[in-house]
């Protein structure tokens, strides 16, 4: 059989295209897919940032850093990531077992769009975060409408079987991380910078090496039992948020009127941060952990009456919005 490449066979040339990831990879609406989270992906138009120049024709303003900016490697293929998206769902993998195995399963490699069988992982497993984080609720949604389109498509199952589902809730827990002083202490260091930087204000030291170290001391010191190191550790932590905030304070003025509310918003929490002591009976922590309900992900799984098709909905969706747990739903929702 000839194939473009002499060295090298086509997937599909090596695989049982009767198995249901082959067939689902034929049946999907790649295309529309595609067109439908293109403009979710594409690059966004910033706002730069003035600057007076002086030539020997006197005084001009710049406008620099503006418009849509071409820096930064190509993207991913689409089909790719929305492929690993399912995959991950489909086969209860995490993002890191996901990318393994899909280097090692060619039908992995064939459902996401490969010609021919690639032996490395297809992307890092932070890329999963970063595309989930930019899908957002609309793109979800248009890729549970996908699925359930080439459900019926195979004719797996019916329109008439979507007129009676029933939908349950479960409570899962957010991972997130727990609120220490020194990453408190170290968050608000780093984000105050940031803010400092964009509105260009010329910081005496940012400390960025320093706080990086100490963040990385103290944890150590914790996992250790070490508490006598962790205070000492602390109180430069503090030290160094302190001169960063009154340095801040002194060049306030220079920014403009846009960027000072927010710097005045992130000076207040960070001087909270700087001040709180434990067991101090003062207001809530501005980056504190919340309450029980707050750190915690309702999610919502609508199955069919009649078969075992299920659908995982995400708590913020309109969709899920309108149920609660145990509810037998009559009339169809789309």
């Amino acid at each position: 059989m000839s194939t473009p490449d002499f060295f090298r066979s086509r997937l599909d040339a090596m695989i049982d295209l009767r198995h249901p990831l082959a067939v689902l990879a034929t049946k999907m609406s790649w295309a529309s897919i595609e067109t439908t989270l293109a403009p979710l992906f594409e690059r966004r138009s910033r706002d730069g940032r003035v600057s007076e120049a002086v030539d020997l024709f006197g005084s001009n303003s710049l406008e620099l850093a503006g418009g849509v900016s071409a820096a930064g490697r190509p993207r991913l293929p689409m089909r790719l990531m929305v492929g690993l998206l399912y995959l991950k769902h489909a086969y209860n993998e995490s993002d890191e077992t996901v990318c393994e195995r899909w280097a090692q399963d060619v039908y992995f490699q064939f459902f996401c769009g490969e010609e021919y069988f690639q032996p490395r992982l297809p992307c890092d497993p932070t890329n999963l975060v970063r595309f989930r984080q930019a899908l957002g609720e609309a793109g979800v949604e248009e890729l549970l409408a996908a699925t359930i389109a080439a459900a019926v498509q195979m004719k797996a199952v019916t329109p008439v079987e979507f007129e009676r589902v029933i939908v349950d809730t479960t409570v899962q827990e957010k991972a997130i991380a727990y609120p220490t002083d020194s990453r408190l202490l170290e968050v608000a260091r780093a984000r105050l910078v940031q803010l400092a930087q964009r509105a260009g204000l010329g910081l005496k030291q940012t400390y960025a090496r320093e706080g990086k170290r100490l963040r990385r001391r103290a944890g150590g010191y914790a996992h250790a039992k070490q508490f006598k190191r962790l205070r000492r550790v602390l109180k430069r932590q503090r030290t160094v948020l302190g001169r960063l905030l009154r340095d801040i304070e002194r060049k306030l003025s220079g920014a403009s009127d846009e960027r000072q509310p927010q710097l005045r918003v992130w000076l207040e929490r960070a001087w909270r941060i700087c001040r709180q002591r434990p067991k101090e009976r003062v207001a809530p922590r501005p980056l504190g952990r919340g309450a029980p309900e707050e750190r915690s992900v309702r999610l919502f799984t609508a199955l069919r009456s009649r078969t075992a098709l299920s659908v995982v909905l995400t708590p913020v969706s309109p969709t899920a919005r309108a149920f609660a747990g145990g509810h037998i739903v009559d009339s169809p929702h789309r």
